[in-house]
C-alpha cells in the first residue's frame, strides 16, 4: 500500500469505496482531476457487497417512480456496452396464484392488471436490451418451470439482468487507479480540517495505527449508509431511512429462470439464478442500528423462505448457504412503508451548512450507479472550475474491451473449458492475460476452488494486480469461499497462497485463515441446520488449530 502524500493537493478526494465512489472516482480521473478514494476496509465491503447483484430497471418503481425505472434501464444499457462479460440475463416469470379449482374473477382481473403493469414496462425494455414481456397459460408456464406449483392463473415474463457487484466496484477502482487516482484501502476517515472560511481542506485519515492529513479541494462522502457518520464528522446533517435488505444464498441453481412471488405480508419477493448459486431476497425494514454489524434473525429467514415456498414448494429441498445482510442508504422520508420509500437519489451540496468543497451523495440504486457518479462528478467539476465531459460510457472497465472465445482460450492456454469460462465471466478479455502465466508457471493451471472454477492463475492475479490485501478480498474478487462448500475445502489452500505471495509469516497467515473462516460463519450461523450444521463441523475440525483462541499476533499462536 502507498503512504498518502502529505504534500499533495488532489483535486478531489472521495470516501467510500462501494459502487458509486468508485464509479465517482473512475469520472474524476478520466476527466483529468486529480482524485484520491479513501475506504475504511476493502471496495465492495459494504452496501454494494450486499445488494441483490441486479442491474434492472426497476418494475415496482414504474407506477410510483417513472423517472427511477427509466434511469435505471438506460444506464443498464450503458453497463452492458462497459462491462459486457460481467452481466448475465435473468429471464423472470412472475406467476399468479389460485385458490380454487376454478380461478375467480378476482384472480383473472389480478393477472391482467399485471399484464398491463408488464406491458408498460417494455417500453423501457430496448434501453437494456432487454425481451419484452409475455403472457404464459399454466400449462406453459409449467413446461418451461415444473417446479413451480401447478394451481396458478397463469403467469408474465419480464427480462432483467445480473452482475457481480464485488467485481464492478473493483473494475471502476481498478480503472480509476489506470487513469492515474490514488486508492486508499484500509484507510479510515477521523476528522476534516477546515480553513478559517470553514472551507474544507482535506480530511484526516488513519492506517495501521498512523494518521495521515489527505488535502484537497473537494471531498465527496459516497459512504453510503455511512454517510451521516462521515457527514457529522465535517460538522454537517445527512438524514437518511436506512433499510435492512437480506437475503439467503442456496446451494444450487434452483432454476434457470428467475420466480417473483408476493410474501405473506404482499411484498414481492424472489428467487433467481446467480452465478453457480440461487439468491432468495429481500426483506425491507427500517434499520436503526450499526451498519457495521446487521444482525440477521430467524424470523427474517423463515420470512423469505416461506413467501417462495408458496409458489416453489421444493425450495426447502435446496441447502441454504447462508444468509447476509446490507443497509439501502435510502433518502429520508418520514410515513412511508420501508419499500414505498423512493429510489430516487441527491447530491448534497454542504456549501449551504457552512462548508464549502464539501458534498454528499445518498440513494439510488446499483443499477443506476454510473449516471449517478457521472452527475457526481459534474457538480464537482463545476466547483472546481472544469469543464471536461463524461467518458465513462464510452471507455469499457477493464476486461471490457473484447469477450474472448472460451474454447480457444483453453486449447491455447491448456486450462478446463469450465474454469476458463468462469476466469473469462470475472475478466473478460484479461482472461487470456490471467491463463497465460500458466505458461511460465505450470502449477498455476491447478484448481484453487473447485466450487467456483478458481485457477491458482486466477487467485495469483488478483493478489498481483487488484488490490488484494486479505484472504476476504480475494473472496470479493474471485469468489474463493463462496460455492457450496463455504471454504472448506480451500480455505487453507488460499492462505498458503496469500502468505507466498504477500510474504506472510506464520502467525500472519493463521490470522488471515482465522478471520476469513470466521467471516464465513457469520453468514452461516443464522442458517445452520441439517447438512449444513454436518459441514460446519467438519470445516471446524479440517481448521481446528486456526479458528482456536489463543494470541494471534506476531510470533503467537499455540
Amino acid at each position: 500500500m502507498s503512504e498518502p502524500a502529505q504534500s499533495e493537493i488532489y483535486d478531489v478526494l472521495v470516501i467510500g469505496g462501494g459502487v458509486n465512489g468508485t464509479g465517482t472516482a473512475r469520472d474524476c480521473a478520466m476527466r483529468g482531476l486529480k482524485t484520491a478514494l479513501v475506504e475504511k476496509r476493502d471496495v465492495a465491503s459494504g452496501a454494494s457487497g450486499a445488494n441483490s447483484g441486479m442491474i434492472h430497471g426497476g418494475i415496482r418503481y414504474l407506477q410510483t417512480e417513472p423517472a427511477v425505472t427509466k434511469l435505471s434501464c438506460i444506464d443498464s444499457g450503458y453497463i452492458q456496452k462497459i462491462a459486457p462479460h460481467l452481466l448475465f440475463r435473468i429471464p423472470f416469470i412472475f406467476p399468479v396464484p389460485r385458490k380454487g379449482a376454478e380461478p375467480t374473477l378476482f384472480e383473472r382481473a389480478y393477472l391482467y392488471g399485471a399484464e398491463v403493469v408488464f406491458s408498460m414496462y417494455d417500453d423501457y425494455q430496448p434501453y437494456k436490451r432487454g425481451k419484452p414481456s409475455s403472457r404464459l397459460s399454466p400449462e406453459e408456464t409449467l413446461a418451461l418451470e415444473p417446479g413451480i406449483r401447478p394451481d396458478i392463473v397463469g403467469a408474465l415474463t419480464t427480462d432483467e439482468w445480473g452482475i457481480d457487484p464485488q467485481r464492478l466496484c473493483a473494475a471502476n477502482a481498478l480503472s480509476a487507479q489506470a487513469h492515474g487516482a490514488e486508492i486508499f484501502l484500509y484507510t479510515q476517515v477521523v476528522g476534516f480540517p477546515k480553513g478559517a472560511d470553514g472551507c474544507i481542506l482535506g480530511a484526516e485519515v488513519r492506517r495501521d495505527g498512523r494518521t495521515f492529513l489527505l488535502r484537497a479541494k473537494t471531498v465527496l462522502n459516497a459512504s453510503g449508509p455511512w454517510s451521516p457518520r462521515v457527514a457529522e464528522l465535517a460538522g454537517v446533517k445527512v438524514r437518511l431511512r436506512p433499510g435492512k435488505g437480506v437475503h439467503l444464498t442456496l446451494d444450487r441453481r434452483l432454476s434457470n429462470y428467475g420466480v417473483i412471488c408476493n410474501a405473506v405480508d404482499g411484498r414481492q419477493i424472489f428467487v433467481y439464478p446467480h452465478e453457480q448459486t440461487s439468491v432468495i431476497g429481500t426483506t425491507d425494514d427500517d434499520y436503526y442500528g450499526d451498519p457495521d454489524r446487521i444482525p440477521i434473525t430467524h424470523d427474517e429467514v423463515e420470512y423469505l423462505l416461506q413467501g417462495i415456498e408458496s409458489i416453489f414448494p421444493t425450495v426447502r429441498q435446496a441447502r441454504i448457504l447462508r444468509a447476509w445482510a446490507g443497509v439501502r442508504p435510502t433518502i429520508y422520508k418520514y410515513g412511508p412503508n420501508e419499500d414505498a420509500l423512493s429510489r430516487e437519489h441527491e447530491i448534497l451540496d454542504h456549501s449551504k451548512d457552512g462548508v464549502p468543497g464539501f458534498y454528499s451523495i445518498v440513494g439510488g440504486k446499483l443499477a443506476s450507479y454510473r449516471i449517478m457518479s457521472e452527475e457526481a462528478t459534474d457538480v464537482l467539476c463545476r466547483a472546481l472550475g472544469r469543464s471536461e465531459p463524461c467518458r465513462t460510457h464510452l471507455e469499457p472497465l477493464p476486461g471490457g474491451e473484447a469477450i474472448p472465445d472460451i474454447a480457444d482460450l483453453a486449447r491455447e492456454h491448456r486450462f478446463p473449458e469450465w474454469v476458463v469460462g468462469r476466469c473469462v465471466y470475472r475478466h473478460g478479455q484479461l482472461a487470456d492475460e490471467i491463463l497465460k502465466m500458466a505458461h511460465d508457471e505450470p502449477w498455476l493451471r491447478s484448481t484453487l476452488c473447485a466450487c467456483e472454477q478458481v485457477s491458482y492463475a486466477e487467485a495469483v492475479y488478483s493478489i498481483r494486480h487488484e488490490l488484494v490485501h486479505t484472504l476476504s478480498d480475494l473472496r470479493r474478487r474471485c469468489r474463493v469461499g463462496m460455492g457450496p462448500c463455504q471454504a472448506a475445502s480451500c480455505a487453507g489452500a488460499a492462505a498458503a497462497l496469500l502468505a507466498r505471495e504477500r510474504k506472510l509469516s506464520p502467525s500472519e497467515t493463521r490470522r488471515e485463515l482465522h478471520d476469513f473462516l470466521a467471516a464465513r460463519l457469520s453468514g452461516q450461523r443464522p442458517v445452520l441446520a441439517g447438512a449444513g450444521m454436518a459441514e460446519q463441523e467438519l470445516t471446524r475440525s479440517v481448521y481446528r488449530e486456526a479458528l482456536l483462541p489463543g494470541d494471534r499476533t506476531a510470533g503467537g499462536g499455540r
